[in-house]
C-alpha cells in the first residue's frame, strides 16, 4: 500500500495501520490509500477489518493544507472522505477502530461510521471540533452523529464542539470502551476475532443493512450530491 498506510491480514482479519509520521491527516493520499485498502479487503473476502493509528494519534481529520487550495479541492477531499465513511457504515463485514490517541474532526467521524470503537485511555482528545475552527459541520457527519452519539451529548458534541477525554468519549458514544494503550491492539484484535467467529456473515450483512437502511439512503444522497453536483 501507500507509504502512510500498511495493509496486512491476520487470521482472516484485514488490518489497516495509518502512519504518516505526523497527525495522520485525511488528505487525498491517505483517503486514496484507505479506499484501496478497503477494496482489497473486500476482494479478499476477509472476515473483519481493523484500523489502527500510531501511538498517540489516530487521526486529526481532514488535511488543513488542502483547505487553502480552493473550494473545488476542499469539496473533492470532503466528498472522498464522506464516501469512505459511507463505505465503512454499510460494510458487509464488521469494522473496528483501535483509536491509538487523539481522534478529531473527520477522524472522529470515522469512529461514528464503524461498528466497534476501542480507544486508548490517557491524555487524548476525541471529538468534532469543526465549529470551533470556523467550519460548518457537514450534513453527513451530523447524520452519523445522530445515529451513534448519545442524545444527552448531541448538542454539546456537534454545535458546541465539545472535546472529550477517552472516558468521556465512551459516555458520549464516540467509543465503546477505553483501555490502556499497551493493551489496545490485543483488545481490538481479540474482539475482531470474536466477531468474525460468532457472526454469520450473511445474517450480519443483511441485519446491519436492515438496521441502517434509512440512514444509509440519506447518507448516500449526501455523498452523491457532494461528488457529482
Amino acid at each position: 500500500m501507500a507509504e502512510h498506510l500498511e495493509y496486512t491480514v491476520e487470521d482472516g482479519i484485514a488490518v489497516f495501520r495509518l502512519d504518516d509520521g505526523k497527525a495522520n491527516a485525511l488528505g487525498p493520499p491517505m483517503l486514496d490509500a484507505l479506499h484501496a485498502a478497503l477494496d482489497r479487503a473486500l476482494a479478499e473476502e476477509v472476515q473483519a477489518i481493523v484500523l489502527f493509528g500510531r501511538p498517540g494519534r489516530f487521526s486529526a481529520g481532514f488535511d488543513l493544507g488542502v483547505m487553502g487550495q480552493g473550494a473545488e479541492a476542499v469539496r473533492a477531499m470532503v466528498g472522498r472522505g464522506a464516501e469512505l465513511a459511507l463505505r465503512f457504515f454499510e460494510c458487509p463485514v464488521p469494522v473496528l477502530i483501535g483509536a491509538t490517541g487523539h481522534t478529531l474532526a473527520m477522524g472522529a467521524v470515522l469512529l461514528l461510521a464503524v461498528d466497534e470503537r476501542i480507544g486508548a485511555d490517557g491524555d487524548y482528545k476525541v471529538g468534532l471540533n469543526e465549529v470551533a475552527i470556523k467550519m460548518t459541520m457537514p450534513e453527513f457527519a451530523i447524520l452519523l452523529a445522530r445515529e451513534r452519539l448519545s442524545k444527552r451529548h448531541l448538542q454539546r458534541a456537534i454545535s458546541q464542539a465539545e472535546i472529550y477525554s477517552p472516558q468521556g468519549a465512551v459516555d458520549a458514544g464516540y467509543l465503546d470502551q477505553a483501555v490502556p494503550l499497551d493493551q489496545l491492539e490485543t483488545r481490538v484484535m481479540t474482539r475482531a476475532r470474536e466477531l468474525a467467529q460468532t457472526l454469520h456473515p450473511r445474517a450480519h450483512r443483511e441485519t446491519k443493512h436492515a438496521l441502517r437502511h434509512d440512514a444509509i439512503q440519506r447518507f448516500r444522497q449526501e455523498v452523491d450530491a457532494m461528488l457529482h453536483d
